[in-house]
């Protein structure tokens, strides 16, 4: 092909070219080579034949055990799919592996006779023919197996080239790419986000002071960015597409579209632009500037009721006919055993919680209101066992114990004056969860005892789910679930005049699920619909509780952070 190059070169493109160059490897009596993927054979042996040329680049130091590990890594980009006989060939691996090998580069006009070509016109328009004519020249059949350099050729093995598939990189890392394809897929991943390219070359010392703080900002940033590094030397298709001449160049993209380019500078500079980009891209949440000192943290304290009370007093507050149902009666009897005798807690048999679980999912809302303090009671003692708030915790059977805050019926809510300033739907039926925190009716219950216990049961499911939030988790609730709680909540604040206790738990919960809340979700559009502010507000002239001292912190997250 040299002859060919040399007679019909000057006189079709205008440049002269010696040569449409092969080159591979040879280490330790092993010849590598790119063509079906990362290949080996005995020097010399390949079907391109005898050498025309032999350059000694050195001598490596480094051990075969870190030769065959990066050997495994460019398998991952020198696959059969990735060969183009302009951009990505056997001289780009060869470039690759010579650098890492012993830091030089191979001859210069190898490297550039590719863009050399495709930079005239007839270049560019003769590409399609010729690697379709000499691909099978360039590429080879792909009989040659790949063994690590330690490995006689006569015992080759396979380079994992195309038995291990490519991965997406975890966040927080960055993304190396060889191509085009592969950078503005990339790019298209990062489109409702942020990403970075870092442009590079291996023969760019500059380049390698912004190695190690690029992998920090990569690690800074996880998922809300996204970071790329792209050797221009490799990816020359990279190179011609974006015009960059000069490393290292660093270019921003916003939402998919392209935002800031530059070159040079100092790492400094990058980690400054990275930041503003990802802060452009994820704008922090209106409530963080707000002084919330109750609800910027995580939760670390939850109300929980241990003391036991006269169980004989409790017991008879108990309705006759919900003792009659299946499960009860074992279940009075191992609170009993639990809480009144001195027997080890893991002897007493467990009673049939399912049993249970089912009579009071049928049987709950239908109790005289002045029993239901009482079930609560009962089944708060029955859950200090860990066997059976275990049961219950699941997300089976969970539903069953939230039920102690019993919904309203379905007349009620639609004749309820909160129903036509809620666009949200109802949840679904089948949710667990939404039937159970669907305004509960002990936040409205007359006795305060009760109404107390009913306010720290919805903390305690506000700031389990704030405690998620707030470490960056997905919420446990759903907003369905979370529009009906908050909207219970509400309620029983615009009503709670006479207990200080009570409404502290109200605020609390409220607060909880409120923060960073998404602005353009249900909740904030049902707190904005309900006049929050001017609740709280008007709770400051209530003389029982105007003391309670979260009114003006609440009051501050509705009035300035809606």
């Amino acid at each position: 092909m040299d002859g060919l190059a040399r007679m019909y070169s000057l006189a079709l493109t205008g440049t002269q070219m010696d040569a449409i160059y092969h080159t591979s490897i040879v280490l330790n009596g092993v010849e590598y080579y790119f063509g079906q993927g990362i290949q080996t054979s005995t020097p010399g042996s390949t079907h391109h034949g005898q050498p025309m040329e032999i350059v000694k680049l050195g001598t490596t130091e480094l051990p075969n055990d870190v030769i065959e590990e990066y050997l495994g890594s460019l398998a991952t980009i020198y696959t059969p799919e990735s060969y183009d006989l302009f951009l990505h060939n056997c001289n780009n691996f060869t470039q690759d592996l010579s650098m890492f090998l012993v830091g030089k580069s191979i001859p210069e006009h190898i490297i550039n006779l590719p863009r050399t070509f495709l930079e005239t016109p007839f270049g560019q328009m003769m590409k399609p023919q010729i690697e379709s004519a000499l691909k099978g020249v360039t590429q080879g059949t792909g009989t040659g197996p790949a063994p690590g350099p330690s490995v006689q050729p006569t015992t080759a093995r396979t380079v994992p080239a195309t038995s291990q598939p490519v991965t997406h990189p975890a966040p927080g890392t960055v993304r190396v790419v060889s191509n085009l394809s592969q950078l503005q897929s990339e790019l298209t991943r990062a489109s409702n986000s942020c990403a970075v390219v870092f442009f590079t070359s291996s023969t760019c010392p500059p380049c390698k002071a912004f190695y190690p703080p690029y992998d920090q900002l990569a690690a800074e940033a996880g998922e809300r960015g996204t970071l790329i590094k792209v050797d221009i030397g490799v990816a020359q298709d990279v190179g011609m597409k974006y015009s960059v001449h000069a490393t290292p160049t660093f270019m921003t993209f916003l939402k998919g579209q392209k935002l800031d380019q530059w070159s040079g500078e100092t790492p400094a500079k990058l980690a400054g632009n990275v930041r503003i980009l990802l802060e452009m891209a994820h704008p922090a949440h209106p409530h963080r500037q707000l002084r919330l000192p109750s609800l910027q943290r995580e939760i670390t304290t939850f109300v929980m009721y241990k003391k036991v009370p006269p169980l004989e007093k409790l017991l008879q507050k108990l309705p006759a006919t919900f003792k009659e149902g299946h499960g009860v009666a074992q279940v009075i009897e191992f609170v009993k055993q639990r809480h009144s005798t001195n027997e080890t807690v893991a002897d007493i048999r467990v009673p049939d919680l399912h049993a249970f679980a089912t009579t009071l999912t049928s049987t709950y809302s239908a109790l005289p209101s002045g029993s239901h303090f009482a079930v609560v009671d009962l089944v708060r003692l029955l859950l200090l066992d860990p066997r059976a708030s275990g049961y219950f915790a699941e997300e089976a059977q969970h539903a069953t114990l939230l039920t102690l805050l019993a919904p309203l019926s379905q007349d009620d809510l639609s004749s309820s004056h909160l129903s036509t300033q809620n666009n949200s739907p109802p949840p679904h039926p089948h949710s667990a969860r939404a039937a159970s925190v669907s305004r509960p009716t002990p936040l409205l219950d007359s006795q305060t005892s009760l109404r107390v216990v009913a306010a720290s049961f919805a903390y305690n499911l506000a700031a389990f789910n704030h405690n998620a939030r707030f470490d960056g988790n997905p919420d446990p609730l759903s907003e369905g679930d979370q529009v009906e709680l908050t909207a219970s909540v509400l309620e029983a604040v615009s009503r709670e005049n006479e207990s200080i206790e009570a409404l502290h738990g109200l605020l609390f919960a409220l607060g909880l699920l409120v923060y960073e809340a998404p602005m353009d979700g249900s909740l904030i559009d049902l707190c904005r619909a309900m006049g929050v502010a001017e609740t709280i507000s008007g709770k400051t002239k209530v003389q029982a509780v105007q003391k309670e001292p979260l009114l003006k912190e609440i009051g501050q997250l509705f009035s300035k952070g809606l």
